[in-house]
């Protein structure tokens, strides 16, 4: 079993800090901001903000109420974190469950780890802890997923790296952003899952992906039987035969679909000419096919 953080008196060297504001302490460049950065620190509720950049935005109350109880009995496991903005003043970076389930609590303090960071560093640590350790829906952590690479300036790499998950597993989450919001939502509300939400992302017209999902929750559809439908669908829509290609070519066809990763399609007419057509789901993947296809490392 965790063990809850056991409150501490703060010395009076960092007790002075807090509370002195000739010798607040703002950046990193300031006098003994190692003291301050790092350190488990009791602050009281009510210096305390919630973080604007909060990934998280559905904070369920039967959870938070659970919550509550669980540090009553038990005191806090884990400190929350803070960026300090002021004197006496501190915005919540991670750890707002901890701090709303204070709230049906009578405490005056809150263990805290104490950070300085600007608005952008502090949004990327938010959203980083929050993914790796918050059990956030697919929906929330795909928003996640995109402020990084929007706001923090990430590519798809860089975040595989700094969140630990694979690129096409990032991918995917992305790729949820594109459903209709009706589809999203009742991935939020578990509605339906993420697999379902996957298989919806190659309905492209809304109104079929709105009537399959109304489907899917009407019926319970298992994942699986989500995409026997969708399949069936398109080959309703789409009942053009498939082209019998030459061996030679067919032979080319099969190479590039293993090399690329993607299903590539060759259209040739009866004069011999015709097209190749390479998809792909997002600009990151035609960078790799280009790489490929170049064969730049």
């Amino acid at each position: 079993m965790a063990k809850a953080y056991k409150k501490q008196s703060l010395g009076r060297g960092l007790s002075a800090l807090l509370n002195d504001p000739n010798k607040d302490i703002n950046s990193i460049d300031d006098t003994n901001a190692d003291k301050l950065i790092g350190n488990i620190i009791e602050l009281p509720i009510d210096q305390i903000k919630v973080n604007p950049f909060q990934p998280r935005t559905n904070f369920e109350e039967e959870k938070i109420s659970e919550l509550s109880k669980s540090i009553n009995e038990l005191g806090i496991i884990q400190p929350i974190t803070v960026r300090k903005k002021g004197y006496k003043s501190y915005e919540i970076i991670s750890g707002e469950r901890r701090f709303r389930a204070i709230s049906f609590l009578k405490l005056k303090t809150i263990p805290a780890y104490v950070r300085i960071a600007n608005d952008q560093q502090s949004l990327e640590m938010a959203l980083v802890e929050n993914i790796q350790r918050k059990n956030l829906d697919p929906i929330e952590i795909a928003f996640c997923y995109q402020r990084l690479i929007d706001e923090v300036m990430l590519s798809q790499d860089e975040l595989s790296k700094r969140v630990g998950k694979k690129r096409s597993t990032i991918s995917n989450y992305l790729r949820l952003l594109k459903l209709d919001p009706i589809v999203q939502t009742g991935i939020r509300d578990g509605f339906i899952s993420m697999g379902h939400g996957r298989a919806l992302v190659s309905v492209e017209n809304i109104e079929n992906q709105l009537k399959i999902y109304k489907t899917i929750v009407s019926n319970s559809l298992s994942v699986r039987q989500t995409e026997n439908l969708i399949s069936n669908n398109q080959q309703k829509k789409s009942p053009s035969k498939k082209q019998n290609l030459p061996s030679s070519i067919q032979k080319d066809l099969n190479f590039l679909n293993k090399k690329l990763k993607t299903e590539v399609k060759i259209s040739l007419k009866s004069n011999n000419k015709g097209t190749v057509s390479i998809p792909f789901h997002d600009i990151d993947e035609y960078k790799r096919i280009i790489k490929i296809i170049t064969g730049e490392n």
